[in-house]
């Protein structure tokens, strides 16, 4: 499980925790730089970012006894205490549930078995309810997952129903969005301070916008549904403070696999991740989705517009952390995290020799607007082909009238499209999660047979994109876009620089 609340405020990130006196210089394989309090790790992740502010608000928990971290602050106001702290377990009101096609049926059938058949959910407004997984294919079991989302929407009258019902062409769907984590923040349900849990793991996503969001199992979710609350600990936070000019080669994609192959797959397990420092200041709202975004797979707990009114939340200058962390990423080079485990990192120039049969550019992770603009920028730079099949699967219906509108810098006028079709890429498909998780045996681009493929996803477990001997390595839009041209897993900078 992971949370994500936000990115913290800049003058904070430099403060250590007192406790933890002894630091010491921790190499890494890309000969980075990384500084951390020397205390045992333990398992789950929340996260926290946070933009830049000339002074610290007060707290608007009510009066603070001692100082909190974001996460706290945030469980405070939605447990209606002055102060919570780490340990604490609490009942908080849930600001935002959403549910989707592979784990919405599940839920809904607890909440009539322990509510009612004829139960309401608690607030109408508050539950989002978003197909987005096994969308595109004639599996009758998928199709049922999705009308049974609609049965239920349509009976409790869910205002947030981004329904489907035309497969054959998505753009007949007003109303469907795609990939619900993407299409969480462009429809504005992530607010800074609100607490957003959801029946997906990857949640934590919506950290980058100040939010506490955690993934939450069918029975909690049921739960939810009837109440509106729910029954959490109080996360420790694991602070990463990443400062240095961001190298024009590295992408968000590259900064969070380097911490997770710092501290593995278990490092963070039911602790709120928090990021701060100048490089974190830099990155726009989706580089920032990134890194929010597999929180989860360092076991995590927590990690673009709004009409309703919020107020941003920081981490007191004096919080308690159970452990900080130090980068200089101009330091970092180009990373992939090789099979079978999103920990198991290397730098992409040292898996050079190894032969790839395709590359998947999409998901939650890797397909939002800015991750096609990168691997557009790349083909650009290189002039060539591609070698192996090259798979583009925008995140929603947003980023899909992008791919085909938005202006490539330096392009000349060309647009991310025309740059995919010249490079002979496939032509950008409907939508929707497709092959992240395998799916169905007709889901566009899984993987049918025993191949080796780069991927901008966000999980590399045997039969995670279908075939369970599948080899799947994560890399950035950059590195996966250099690899299609070679055939080859690639560092971006030999068509970069």
């Amino acid at each position: 499980m992971a949370s994500s609340v936000g990115f913290a405020h800049p003058t904070s990130s430099l403060i250590i925790n007192k406790k933890d006196k002894s630091l010491s210089v921790v190499p890494s394989t890309s000969q980075l730089s990384i500084y951390k309090c020397k205390k045992p790790i333990s398992n789950n992740i929340s996260m926290a970012m946070a933009t830049r502010q000339s002074e610290r608000k007060p707290a608007t928990t009510g009066s603070m006894k001692s100082p909190m971290t974001m996460t706290e602050k945030i469980l405070a106001k939605g447990a209606e205490k002055a102060e919570v702290k780490a340990g604490d377990n609490v009942w908080v009101n849930v600001d935002v549930f959403m549910t989707n096609d592979i784990s919405g049926p599940g839920s809904i059938g607890i909440f009539q078995k322990e509510f009612g058949e004829n139960a309401k959910v608690w607030d109408r407004e508050k539950v989002v309810v978003i197909p987005d997984h096994y969308i595109f294919t004639s599996d009758e079991r998928a199709n049922r997952n999705v009308d049974i989302l609609r049965e239920f929407s349509l009976d409790q009258n869910i205002k947030y129903f981004y329904d489907i019902t035309d497969l054959s062409n998505f753009k007949a769907n007003p109303d469907y969005k795609g990939v619900c984590h993407i299409a969480l923040a462009q429809e504005g349900h992530c607010r800074p301070g609100e607490i957003l849990l959801g029946t997906d793991s990857h949640t934590c996503t919506a950290g980058a916008f100040g939010q506490f969001a955690t993934g939450i199992g069918n029975t909690e979710a049921g739960f939810v549904l009837g109440t509106g609350a729910l029954l959490l600990k109080v996360p420790q936070t694991l602070r990463f403070v990443m400062n240095g000019e961001m190298p024009d080669y590295l992408l968000a994609k590259d900064l969070i696999l380097q911490i997770i192959g710092e501290i593995s797959v278990a490092g963070a397990t039911y602790k709120s991740m928090e990021f701060v420092g100048t490089t974190v200041e830099s990155l726009n709202m989706e580089e920032r989705m990134t890194l929010c975004n597999m929180v989860i797979e360092a076991g995590g707990k927590n990690g673009d517009k709004t009409s309703v009114p919020y107020e941003p939340v920081y981490s007191d200058g004096l919080a308690s952390f159970h452990s900080e962390f130090r980068f200089d990423i101009s330091k970092l080079e180009p990373l992939v995290a090789k099979p079978h485990s999103p920990d198991n990192r290397a730098l992409a120039r040292e898996c050079k020799h190894i032969k790839i049969d395709r590359v998947y550019i999409g998901s939650c992770t890797g397909g939002k607007t800015q991750d096609f603009l990168a691997a557009a920028k790349l083909f650009l730079a290189s002039g060539k082909k591609v070698k192996v099949p090259t798979f583009l699967v925008p995140a929603t219906q947003k980023v899909w009238v992008d791919i085909y509108t938005l202006i490539v810098p330096g392009s000349g006028g060309k647009t991310c499209s025309q740059i995919f079709e010249e490079a002979g890429c496939d032509t950008p498909a409907s939508p929707s999660c497709a092959a992240c998780m395998g799916g169905p045996k007709d889901t566009y681009a899984r993987m049918n047979e025993a191949q080796v493929c780069v991927s901008t996803t966000n999980r590399n477990f045997p039969g995670r994109m279908g075939h369970k001997e599948g080899q799947i390595y994560l890399a950035s839009p950059y590195t996966a876009a250099a690899s299609a041209l070679t055939g080859y897993i690639t560092d971006p900078r030999e068509f970069l620089h």
